[in-house]
C-alpha cells in the first residue's frame, strides 16, 4: 500500500470505529410480567456516586394489578444489601433498571410514605415504559395526587400498622440549583415540592469526564434552566433504543407531549436520610430533548436541543453592575415560576441586610412578528417583612406569564431583557392634597390641577398637571380624580365589575388577538407616574382593546354589548379624559375634586 493511500484509508477507519464505538448497544431482552412471581430475586442498577453503575439486589414481593390506573401495574420488590439498608429508597434513583435472570423488568419507580422500616420499593414494567411514547397524559386528578394506597392483603402482609403507610408514592426527582442562594431554593421549595421535586441546595457544572454514559443505569438531568444560573432535576436511564431513552419510571410534571433539554449528570454523593436520602447531583452538557413526560416513563432523544427563553438581566447597585444570562425552559405551566425564582435570585443576591431599596425596572419583552412589551415600573420598599424584590420579580413574571399563556396564538419569545437599578433609599411620594386653578369650567378648556406630594422623609413638593375638557363634554358636574395607578386601575376593574354584576355574568377578556393583549399590556399604568383623569356620567364602551367615552345613543345600539357578549362592555361612567406625568418616584395615594362644566 502506497503512502498517499494509507493516508487516505487512516482516517476513514477512524471514522468507521468511532461510529462502531458510538453505536448504542442492542436492545436489552425483557422479561415478560406475566412471567413474574413472588420470591424471585433480581438486581437493580444505579449510581451512588461519581459515574459508576453499581448493582444491587432485590427481590419480588408481588404484582399490584391497576393500582396506578388502567393497565398500569406496579411489581413490589425489596431492596436487599448493606449499602440499600443504610440509604433505603433514594431520591433520584428513580428510573433505576431493574433486571431477573439478565432481563429486564422494569425501572424502580415507586417508595412508600416516609419513616418506612425496610427498603420496599415500587417497580414500573417496562411495558409500560415502551407504552410511554403512544399513551395518553394521565388524568390532571392522578397526577396532583400522586399517592397510590395499597389493597389491606398487602399492607398486613408487609406488617404495615399505621394507615399513612399504607401508600406508594414517585420517588422524588432531586432538583439541583447551581447559582442560587439557599433562601431562594427555600421560597420556592414547597412550590416546586408539589411538582414532586425535592428541592437542594448544592450541586454546581459537571467537568465533561465526570458525567456518566446515557446507559441504563446511568443519570441523566432535565435541564429547566441553563447558563450563569442552572436548575436541572435528576433521575436514572432504564432503557435505551438507539438514540431514544427511557427514565425515572413515573412522570417529571405529567406534562405530556414536551421540548424539555436533556442533559448529562455527574452524581457527586449520595446522602442517608431517616426522612428521605437523596442523591446530589451536577449539571453535564446538554444531549438532547425529552419529548414526552407520561404517566409510565419521560422519553428523551439524543441528539437536537430544543429551543429556550434566553433571559438578559442586569443588576445595578452602588455603581457596579451584575449580568446574568442564561436560558429557561419553555412550558405554559412552568416557565413563569422559573423566571420569577431566577429573577428574584438575581435581585437577592445584591440586597444588603434591612437597607430600604427602590427598584428601578427598564426592559423588554421581544417577541418574533409582533412589537415588544415594555417592562418599565418602579416600585417602592414597604413594611411587609415579605422581600420587596419578590414584588418586582413576580410583576415581571405575571406579564410573561399573560403573554405566553394567551389563548390566541403560540408566541414565540425571542428574548427578556432587563435592568433593575437598586436606588439606596425610598423613593415614595404620598397625594397630601390637590385643587384646580377654576371650577366652572368650558368644552375645550384646559385646566391646571395641582397637587401637593408628601415625600418619604423629606420637604413637601407642589406638581402642575394641565388636563383638558373634552369638546364634546356634556353640560353638568365633573369629577377629577388625581391619583396613583393602582387606585385608578382598581376604580376603572370596578366599574367593569358593576357592570357585569347587573347583567348577571362574568366579564370576559376584552381583546381577541395577542397583538391587541400587547397593546393593552403596554399601555397599562406605571407606579412612578401621577394620574389625574376626568369622569362623567354618561356611558362608555369597552370594545375588546377600545375604549370609546360619552357614545351617543345611535352607535351603542349598533354595539349592543347583549348581542356581542364577552368582546363588548359598557360601563355608566366614562374617562373623558386623562394625562400623567412621571415622577421619578412611587406615587401612592387618591383625591377627588370637582367641576362643573356650563
Amino acid at each position: 500500500m502506497t503512502h498517499t493511500l494509507r493516508r487516505a484509508v487512516l482516517p476513514l477507519a477512524l471514522l468507521a470505529l468511532a461510529a462502531l464505538a458510538a453505536r448504542p448497544a442492542r436492545a436489552e431482552e425483557i422479561f415478560p410480567l406475566d412471567q413474574i412471581k413472588p420470591g424471585m430475586k433480581g438486581t437493580a442498577r444505579t449510581i451512588f456516586a461519581g459515574k459508576e453503575i453499581e448493582s444491587f439486589d432485590l427481590e419480588v414481593i408481588g404484582v399490584l394489578r391497576n393500582l396506578i390506573g388502567p393497565k398500569q401495574d406496579v411489581i413490589l420488590v425489596r431492596l436487599l444489601g448493606e449499602k440499600t439498608a443504610y440509604t433505603g429508597v433514594v431520591a433520584g434513583m428513580s428510573g433505576s433498571p431493574v433486571y431477573i435472570e439478565g432481563k429486564l423488568v422494569g425501572a424502580l419507580a415507586y417508595r412508600f410514605g416516609a419513616f418506612t422500616r425496610e427498603p420496599i420499593a415500587g417497580v414500573t414494567p417496562i411495558e409500560s415504559m415502551l407504552r410511554a411514547a403512544q399513551e395518553e397524559p394521565p388524568p390532571q386528578s392522578t397526577a396532583a395526587l400522586g399517592r397510590y394506597p395499597l389493597p389491606e392483603e398487602t399492607s398486613t402482609a408487609l406488617g404495615l400498622g399505621h394507615f399513612s403507610d399504607r401508600y406508594l408514592v414517585p420517588i422524588e426527582t432531586p432538583l439541583s440549583f447551581v447559582g442560587i442562594h439557599p433562601r431562594v431554593v427555600s421560597r420556592f421549595s414547597e412550590e416546586l415540592g408539589r411538582l414532586g421535586l425535592l428541592a437542594l441546595q448544592g450541586g454546581g457544572t459537571a467537568v465533561p469526564e465526570n458525567t456518566s454514559e446515557l446507559l441504563p443505569g446511568g443519570a441523566v438531568a432535565a435541564a429547566l434552566v441553563t447558563g450563569d444560573m442552572g436548575i436541572a432535576s435528576t433521575c436514572t436511564i432504564t432503557h435505551r433504543i438507539g438514540n431514544q431513552l427511557f427514565a425515572c419510571g413515573h412522570p417529571l410534571f405529567s406534562y405530556g407531549d414536551v421540548r424539555l433539554p436533556m442533559a448529562r449528570a455527574e452524581i457527586v454523593t449520595t446522602v442517608a436520610s431517616e426522612l428521605s436520602s437523596f442523591k446530589i447531583a451536577n449539571l453535564g452538557e446538554l444531549v438532547g430533548t425529552f419529548r414526552q413526560d407520561r404517566n409510565s416513563a419521560i422519553v428523551g432523544e439524543v441528539g437536537p436541543i430544543p429551543a429556550m427563553i434566553p433571559v438578559d438581566l442586569t443588576v445595578a447597585h452602588r455603581g457596579r453592575e451584575r449580568q446574568y444570562h442564561y436560558q429557561i425552559f419553555q412550558h405554559p405551566k412552568l416557565s413563569a415560576t422559573l423566571l420569577n425564582l431566577t429573577l428574584f435570585n438575581g435581585l437577592f443576591t445584591l440586597i444588603e441586610s434591612g437597607e430600604g431599596l427602590t427598584y428601578r425596572v427598564s426592559g423588554q419583552m421581544s417577541l418574533r412578528g409582533h412589537d415588544s412589551i415594555a417592562l418599565d415600573d418602579m416600585f417602592s420598599p414597604t413594611e411587609s417583612a415579605f422581600p420587596d424584590a419578590f414584588r418586582v420579580a413576580s410583576s415581571v413574571s405575571q406579564t410573561f406569564q399573560r403573554i405566553f399563556s394567551n389563548p390566541f396564538e403560540t408566541p414565540e419569545i425571542e428574548r427578556i431583557t432587563l435592568r433593575v437599578e437598586l436606588l439606596p433609599e425610598r423613593r415614595a411620594v404620598s397625594i397630601e392634597n390637590a385643587w384646580v386653578d377654576k371650577n366652572d369650567v368650558r368644552p375645550g378648556e384646559t385646566i391646571r390641577v395641582k397637587v401637593i406630594l408628601r415625600p418619604y422623609r423629606g420637604p413637601r413638593l407642589v406638581r402642575e398637571i394641565p388636563i383638558e375638557i373634552p369638546p364634546q363634554a356634556a353640560k353638568g358636574n365633573l369629577r377629577v380624580l388625581v391619583s396613583d395607578a393602582l387606585f385608578l386601575n382598581r376604580i376603572t376593574r370596578t366599574m367593569q365589575l358593576n357592570f357585569g354584576l347587573r347583567l348577571g355574568r362574568q366579564l370576559a377578556p376584552r381583546v381577541s388577538s395577542l397583538e391587541q393583549l400587547i397593546a393593552l399590556i403596554n399601555r397599562e399604568r406605571r407606579n412612578d407616574r401621577l394620574y389625574v383623569s376626568l369622569f362623567q356620567r354618561t356611558p362608555t364602551l369597552l370594545v375588546e382593546d377600545k375604549v370609546l367615552p360619552s357614545i351617543p345613543l345611535s352607535q351603542m345600539n349598533v354595539l349592543n354589548p347583549r348581542q356581542t357578549p364577552g368582546r363588548t362592555i359598557v360601563s355608566y361612567q366614562s374617562i373623558l379624559n386623562e394625562s400623567s406625568q412621571p415622577l421619578g418616584q412611587v406615587i401612592t395615594g387618591s383625591r377627588w375634586l370637582q367641576v362643573t362644566v356650563r
